[in-house]
Order: C-alpha cells, then structure tokens, then sequence
C-alpha cells in the first residue's frame, strides 16, 4: 500500500477549503499553552529567585485559563468567533505585556497576581475553536481522523514550546520567553479570526419557543472531563518527576528527551488512531481508551533508570491521543445545539486543572519521597482515569437526546 493511500484520509481533510489555513493558525494560536506557564516561572523566578513565589504566580495564570476557556467557548457559540477573538486578542496582547512590566519593574506583587489572572483570563482555548470548524465542516467518520489530527498537533506543540521559552528566556533574557508565546498567540489568534469562511454557524434559536438557559454540562460530558482531570493529573506529575529523577541521576539535561519520547509516543498513537476505523461505540470506545491509558500508566512503577523511563515513557505514550481524541469525539457527538465550542472548552478546562493539580502534588512527593517513588502519583492518577471511565460506562450508554439540556431555568421578563 502506497503511503499516499494510506494517508489518504488526512489528505482529504486538508483537501476541504481553507482546512489547512484554519488548522495551521489554531497550532500556532496553541503556543501560549505551554509557553506561559513554564515562562512565568522563569520570569519570575529570575526576578525573585523564589520558585515558590514562580509557582504560585504560574499557577494562578493556568487556572484562570482553565475558568475562562468554557466561558468564552459560550460567548463564540452565541457571538461568532471572529468578533470575540479580535477583543480577547487585544486583551491578550496588552494584560501579558503589563504582566511582564509589573515583574520588571518590581510593582507590588498583588499585582503580579492580578495580572496573571487577567493574562489567563483573556486567552480563549484556541484548540477548542479549531476542532469547532471541523466539526462544522465534516462528517463523523471525517471528525474522528480531524482529532486525531489534533491531537497529535497539541503534542506538537509541547513537544516545541518548553524548549523554545527555556532557550529564550536563558539565552536571551527571562521575559523574552514569555513574551514570545504572547506573541505567537495573539498571531494565531488574529489568523483564526480573519478566516470567516469556515467560522462555525451560529445557533439560532427559534424565536417562538421560550427563552431557557441551558447547561452544556451533560452526564457525559462531566465523565469526559472528571477522568480528563485524572489524566491531566498524570501530565503534569510526570513532567515535574521526570525532571526531578534524571537530576538525581546526574543527566538534568536528559529530562527534555525523556519528556519527548512520551510526547512522540502520543503522536504516532494519534496518527494510526485518526486512520483506524474501530468497532463499537463512542462511548465504548473512550471507555476503552481510558483503561488502556490508565493500565499503560502503571508501568511507571517499575522505573529505576533513564533507559527503563524512557521505554516505559514511549508504552505509556501510545495510549494518551486515542483517549483525547476518544473523548472529544464523544462529547462532539451528544452536544446540545449552539454549545458546541464551550462543551470542547470544557474537555480542556478538566485536562488544565489536572495539571496544575498534578505538578503541585508531583512536587510535594519528590520533595518527601525523592523523584523515583513519585512515579506513584501518576502512576495512581492514570489508575484513577481508567476507574473513573469504567464506573461510569453505565451513564455513558444512556445520553440524553441531543438538544436536552442538563438544567434548565427559564429566564423570566
């Protein structure tokens, strides 16, 4: 079988109008993701030498992303992205300069605070919007190889973006690193929103019915993102244990590469799933993908050394883009009219808070346990994943019909 046939269906993908140019600007619109964080550690901690006071002030910026990513998925799903995205670009570009200003200049350090929420605040999730327009443009069979795609584009991006502000921000200066994912975001952002032929369309609702608020937040949703906050859980512990065990086996450099081979790991595992045509259901089939990752994980138990790591990083990779890519598809596939980009923001808000969660956990057992025995915690988070998924399968087989809003309130006057 030739490569081309075997490619074949990515090439269809980018074979609709104006696919590649909307996919292209959404990757680099996603630098800021795993830009910011680690560069508002860097900033700070070269300003301060606190890395206590660096975490706390990253930490805040990534939990204000992860509260503002639902909020604006509904303000596009009612407004429109091109609109919404030109104000919160301008945010963007003005509360991550003021930040970087605030540090520089010694401003008080509640201000710092403020403005690293307002920084993370103003920045919609990016990748929710893309995978918005494909869904908009394709049919489920299309929208299965479209998030794989994806996929394997945010690990692209991660795989890219921690070096990238490191070298920046050591080599250059600290908040050039910073500076740099603000940039590319506001960049990504302004591309995304000039291309209004593939802008999903609006939900409109019809004016004679009455007028409710709804909840996207459906059974099925609330699954996908409480075991997206367990595996979120076990990239961020695993990032923070990595570094700290090959430091204490004498190759600090080496935890980039190690880190990598989980990431390559997740790419190839995208690739083949986004080509796959799988038996059973959606549900089924996330039910299934989170027990593989949460089995995958407790190889980690087993890690004494860079060469182990490094093997079981490659295992344990191969399963984290089939149960992204399972979930969102599954969440796509029950949404509710006009809650499409807040129900796909929501998916990210679980996998962000997990993180966040899972480095300060993750840093709390390497200081008690030393690097080696922390592999536990995601090793018992990815467990936890699988768990979760199973438990709740019996919910997951009965979705309510599409349009049935988890909670309904009517909006008098």
């Amino acid at each position: 079988m030739s490569p081309r046939t075997l490619l074949g269906p990515y090439l269809r993908l980018f074979a609709v109008p104006g696919a590649g140019r909307f996919s292209f600007a959404g990757w680099v619109g996603r630098f800021p993701a795993p830009m910011l964080g680690l560069g508002a550690v860097l900033l700070v901690e070269g300003a301060t030498g606190s890395y206590g006071l660096a975490g706390a002030v990253s930490g805040t910026l990534a939990l204000s992303y992860s509260v503002a990513g639902p909020l604006w998925g509904r303000v596009m799903d009612r407004g429109g992205q091109a609109v919404v995205l030109r104000l919160t670009m301008a945010a963007f570009l003005v509360t991550g300069a003021a930040f970087v200003a605030a540090v520089v200049g010694d401003a008080p350090r509640w201000s710092w605070f403020l403005l690293a929420a307002a920084t993370g605040f103003s920045s919609p999730n990016i990748g929710s919007l893309v995978r918005a327009r494909w869904s908009a443009l394709l049919d489920p069979e299309g929208r299965q190889t479209a998030f794989a795609f994806e996929a394997v584009a945010d690990e692209v991006v991660f795989v890219l973006g921690p070096p990238l502000v490191t070298l920046l921000a050591t080599l250059i200066a600290p908040p050039v690193g910073f500076l740099t994912g603000i940039v590319l975001g506001v960049v990504g952002g302004l591309w995304l929103a000039a291309q209004r032929a593939t802008e999903p369309p609006l939900h409109v609702a019809d004016p004679a019915a009455p007028k409710r608020r709804r909840s996207v937040l459906t059974p099925t949703l609330l699954v996908v993102v409480v075991t997206y906050l367990a595996v979120g859980t076990v990239f961020g512990s695993i990032d923070v244990v990595v570094v700290g065990f090959a430091e204490e086996e004498g190759a600090h450099a080496l935890s980039g590469l190690v880190l990598a081979v989980f990431a390559f790991g997740s790419l190839v595992a995208g690739l083949v799933y986004g080509l796959a045509r799988l038996p059973g259901s959606l549900a089924a089939r996330f039910v299934a993908t989170a027990v593989a990752f949460g089995l995958a994980a407790q190889v980690l138990w087993g890690v004494g050394s860079l060469p182990v790591l490094v093997g079981c990083g490659f295992l344990a990779g191969l399963t984290i883009a089939p149960v992204l890519v399972s979930g969102t598809s599954l969440v796509e596939s029950r949404v509710a009219p006009g809650g499409l980009t807040e129900s796909l923001a929501w998916t990210i808000t679980g996998l962000t808070v997990g993180v966040t969660a899972g480095s300060a956990v993750a840093g709390a057992a390497v200081d008690a346990w030393g690097a080696e025995a922390a592999f536990a915690v995601p090793a018992l988070a990815g467990g936890l994943a699988g768990l979760l998924a199973l438990g709740c399968a019996a919910v997951l087989r009965t979705p309510a019909p599409l349009g049935t809003p988890l909670v309904e309130e009517r909006i008098t006057g």
